[in-house]
Formats: structure tokens, C-alpha cells, sequence
């Protein structure tokens, strides 16, 4: 095993970069669908506490501290049980990546997400996810210990380990962990659907690792093969159907993750119908929309976009998303107006990140160097520059500092 990762690590990567892409996804939404209408009831999660409605609703909504809050006070009441600890486990973990910038579900339609340099993660969230994570198994092998056959041990291992998967990629960007523990946690709910073929939850892990590896080219099935890894496109899909329409835990969780895969087989109809589905369930929640904007692009349905890229622009204008950044939308609109050769009006959607008090720095350079590019298009030479300086201004040491300072040399175009 250690000679195959260390002579193909390209292949590995590859493979990594479509299992970590399901996991991100998996991880957008956590265990439940308090807010839709019969679909879980506060008493069907785990540990049973009152406290579990508000901290999802908070979780679904973006509002992480909030969420922290209450599941670290169902964690306090329930100490021994590590649904509990994974759910405090999965808030930390996401309000991490989301201020490291990692949340934008537009990145995991393509493989380009892999070499993207987003903030470093904060030193005391690091050790506290490796705390949790070493919490919820030490609580699930002891239980696993006394019967190898307890489905929900074999469930909250496999959750937890699913985690630390993603937390090993994105974080850490230690590949060959996270693969070893993406697969743990496909072990695990396999072995809970072979005991258990009603525990549609667990068709979430099984589904999406189905997914990626089925969808790899023959040479490199056959390659990964020797790691003991395999995959079926088609089953994994069905099995990401199974759980989104399975009114279990991870209906969501499951919805998002096909959402997302459905873009990549282009069958843009039926992903849309899952963000229209889910997305209102969530009003301060301006990824589900964002996300419609982005698979209208995809479908070549331009109008519509632009549509829904103002219309999350303006929600966040009028304070429905808070402080999150929304200023996302008009990043895309941007991009959009950009293809189609709209150069003064993708100039304009660029600055209007400008407009946003607390913009995230990352967007802010990224939408000023799609202005400078734009006025160059325009033959408007000195607000080019202008918006070229902002870039290096913002921060001198990133790639886009360095296409910026390539452009206040030469004009750009395209």
C-alpha cells in the first residue's frame, strides 16, 4: 500500500480531490431538516435535547457561534454520547472553512479547488477539531468494543471519521490521511447498511465515495484497484437519491452533495430542482441561491442567472444575510456579464463589492482585478491602474497581486 501512494501520488491526488469535494459538500449541511415540514422531528436526532431545533437552525442559517453555543450546552448534558460531540465537531470544523473561504460550492464543480490557497486555519480551531475528533472515537470504539454490531456506533464512527477526512484535506492538505479516512468511513456505513438496509442515512458516505470513483477513467480504476478501491457512478447516485428522498438525517446533507454531482453529469434540471427545493427552507442562508445562479450559468440559461445573482446581491443589500458575505453574487454577476462580452456592466458588478462594509478580502481583490481588466477592455487606462493598486494594496503576496502587478505593466486583454 505504501509503495502504490508513494508511486502514484498523482493518481492519488486526483482521486482526493473528487472525495474531498463530496465530503466539503456533505459537510455544507449537518444531520437534519428542522425547518422543512415533516422531515425530522426534534425528537429523532441524537442525543435527544430540546435545545437540538434551535442549534440546527442556527447551523442551516450560517449563524456558526450561535450553533456552537447550543450544541456545545447539548454536548455539556450528554457528555458520553458522540452524536453530540460530532455535531459540536461538524459546527467548529465549518465555521473554520467558511472563514478560511472554502465554502463556495461553485469551486467543487471542477477540480481546480485542489491548488487554491485559501487563509490558513486558526492554530486553537486546528487542536480543537483533533480534540473532538479524538473524544467522539474514543466514545465509539468503546461501545464498538462490547458489539462490533451496534449500527449507530458504526454510524457516528463513520461521521466522525468522514470529518477528520475533510479536515485532513482542507486544513491540513494531508491527502493520503484524508483519503485513509474517507474510506474508514465508507467501511463503516457500509457495514451499517449490510446490517441495517433501512439506515438510508448512511447511502450519504457510501453514495458520494461510489460517486468518485466510479466516475474515474478505466486506466485509473484500474490503477486505484490495487488500493483495494472501487466505485459505480450509477449506484452512487441512486444512493445519494435514496438518502435525499429517505426523510432521515442526512436528507439535506444528501441533496446538496447530488445537487453538485448532478452538475458535473450536466443534468442542470434536476440539480435545480434540489437548490429550489432546499434553498427557501433557509432565508439567511445565501449559498443555496447563490448556487441556483451558479447552475443557471452552467445551463446556459444567462437571463435567468443575472437574475438570481442580483437578487441574492440585493437580499444582502437589504440586510437579509447579516454580515455573511453576499458580496459573492456580485462576483458572479461579474464573470457572467464578463462572458458575454458586457464589459462596462461586468466593471460595474465588479465594484459593487467595493460598496460592502467588511468585504471579504479574498472577493475584494478578486472583483478589483476584474474591474482593472474590464476598464483595459474599455481602453480606460489609468482606472485599470487604479484598480491594479487596490489589488497589491489589499495584499501584495497572492497570485492575484501578481497578475495585478503583470497588468499595471502591460494592459490587459483579452
Amino acid at each position: 500500500m505504501v509503495f502504490f501512494l508513494s508511486r502514484h501520488r498523482p493518481v492519488l491526488n486526483a482521486i482526493m480531490l473528487r472525495v474531498v469535494a463530496a465530503l466539503v459538500l456533505a459537510n455544507f449541511c449537518l444531520a437534519a431538516d428542522p425547518a422543512g415540514a415533516g422531515i425530522v422531528h426534534p425528537s429523532d436526532l441524537r442525543p435527544a435535547d430540546s435545545l437540538n431545533q434551535t442549534a440546527f437552525e442556527h447551523y442551516y442559517n450560517l449563524d456558526y457561534d450561535a450553533a456552537i453555543q447550543d450544541f456545545e450546552k447539548i454536548l455539556a448534558r450528554h457528555p458520553n454520547d458522540p452524536f453530540a460531540v460530532n455535531h459540536v465537531l461538524s459546527a467548529i470544523q465549518v465555521r473554520e472553512l467558511y472563514r478560511m473561504g472554502a465554502m463556495n460550492t461553485g469551486e467543487y464543480a471542477n477540480d481546480s479547488f485542489i491548488g487554491q490557497a485559501h487563509r490558513p486555519a486558526e492554530a486553537a480551531q486546528m487542536q480543537r477539531i483533533k480534540q473532538l475528533v479524538e473524544q467522539a472515537e474514543k466514545l465509539e470504539d468503546a461501545e464498538l468494543a462490547g458489539n462490533p454490531n451496534n449500527v449507530d456506533m458504526l454510524y457516528a464512527r463513520g461521521v466522525t471519521r468522514g470529518q477528520f477526512a475533510l479536515y485532513t484535506a482542507l486544513i491540513e492538505r494531508a491527502w493520503f490521511s484524508s483519503l485513509r479516512n474517507a474510506v474508514g468511513a465508507r467501511r463503516d456505513h457500509e457495514r451499517v447498511l449490510e446490517l441495517a438496509p433501512q439506515y438510508t442515512d448512511a447511502k450519504l458516505v457510501v453514495g458520494a465515495h461510489n460517486y468518485v470513483m466510479g466516475s474515474l477513467s478505466f486506466a485509473v480504476k484500474m490503477a486505484v484497484a490495487l488500493a483495494g478501491l472501487s466505485g459505480d457512478k450509477d449506484k452512487g447516485l441512486q444512493y445519494l437519491s435514496d438518502a435525499y428522498h429517505g426523510n432521515g438525517e442526512t436528507s439535506v446533507d444528501a441533496g446538496v452533495v447530488l445537487m453538485v454531482f448532478l452538475r458535473r453529469e450536466h443534468r442542470y434540471g434536476e440539480a435545480l430542482q434540489i437548490a429550489r427545493a432546499i434553498g427557501p427552507r433557509f432565508p439567511r442562508n445565501y449559498l443555496l441561491p447563490l448556487e441556483e445562479a451558479n447552475l443557471l450559468r452552467a445551463s446556459g440559461k444567462n437571463g435567468e442567472a443575472e437574475e438570481q445573482y442580483r437578487r441574492v446581491w440585493q437580499n444582502g443589500r437589504e440586510g437579509k444575510y447579516g454580515s455573511l458575505h453576499y458580496e459573492i453574487a456580485a462576483l458572479g454577476l461579474g464573470d457572467l456579464l464578463r462572458s458575454q462580452k458586457k464589459y462596462s456592466a461586468a466593471a460595474a458588478a465588479y465594484e459593487q463589492v467595493n460598496e460592502v462594509a467588511g468585504a471579504d478580502p479574498e472577493l475584494l481583490q478578486k472583483a478589483n482585478l476584474g474591474a482593472g481588466e474590464m476598464y483595459d477592455q474599455l481602453q480606460k487606462r489609468d482606472l485599470a491602474v487604479k484598480k491594479y493598486e487596490a489589488v497589491v494594496a489589499t495584499n501584495s503576496g497572492n497570485a492575484e497581486a501578481d497578475k495585478a502587478r503583470k497588468r499595471m505593466k502591460d494592459a490587459y486583454r483579452e
